[in-house]
């Protein structure tokens, strides 16, 4: 269960950070155009309901290879987030 609940607290830590570094993007640049930053918000978003979802599947057989996958799976979708922040 610990493994669950720790998969939880870093989905929700790695996509807070990213939303919240596009928050200080948005106050440091007060004159740009906000919808780049909202759209990687909303992205952000639904990629995190899309891992809670998959980490709340309890029909699964083998818990350990389901939870590796979805960590890669959050490694490899904050890196895009990162660099689309980065882009900005």
């Amino acid at each position: 269960m610990a493994n669950r609940r720790d998969l939880k607290k870093d989905i929700n830590y790695v996509l807070g950070d990213i939303i919240e570094e596009v928050y200080v993007w948005e106050l440091d640049n007060p004159d740009k155009d906000g919808k780049s930053g909202e759209a990687i918000i909303d992205e952000a978003i639904t990629s995190f309901d899309g891992f809670m979802a998959r980490v709340n599947d309890r029909k699964v057989e083998n818990p350990s290879k389901h939870f590796k996958a979805i960590r890669e799976d959050l490694e490899k979708t904050a890196q895009a987030l990162i660099a689309k922040v980065n882009s900005l």
